[in-house]
């Protein structure tokens, strides 16, 4: 967005990810595979913490928020278990609109995914909108 500080491109990213998201597609596994042991998942915070689940991995992200050519983008590491070995990656995510994402995850030194995941609706939302809706 021209003109936008970096500090408000920031901001505006960053509330367009804080939410869960719930993988729905990996490049290479299959839905089932990917929800293996629980709904795949990747959830980003607004301390620019967040958590990532999908097989039989699940990791602590650190992430980045930012604008790039007027949308809203995201880039992380993480590092967390692939049943009981330590692993560790990177990943980018943009949002392709307001309840779909689009992401690459990386496995250090391993494979790399494309991803994409829809916005989850939380308990919170889900009430948020009843009362609108009975208004």
């Amino acid at each position: 967005m021209k003109g936008m500080s970096n500090t408000t491109g920031r901001l505006a990213a960053r509330n367009s990810f804080v939410r869960p998201w719930r993988i729905v597609e990996m490049e290479m596994w299959e839905r089932n595979e990917i929800e293996e042991q629980r709904p795949a998942r990747i959830q980003f915070h607004r301390d620019g913490t967040g958590e990532l689940h999908f097989l039989v991995v699940q990791g602590g992200i650190d992430c980045r928020f930012q604008m790039r050519d007027g949308r809203a983008f995201v880039e992380f590491s993480w590092s967390g278990f692939s049943e009981m070995d330590e692993t560790c990656g990177r990943g980018r995510a943009e949002l392709e609109s307001d309840s779909r994402l689009k992401g690459r995850v990386f496995f250090h030194l391993g494979d790399d995914s494309a991803f994409a995941a829809v916005r989850q609706r939380t308990a919170h939302h889900r009430q948020e909108r009843g009362r609108r809706l009975h208004k």
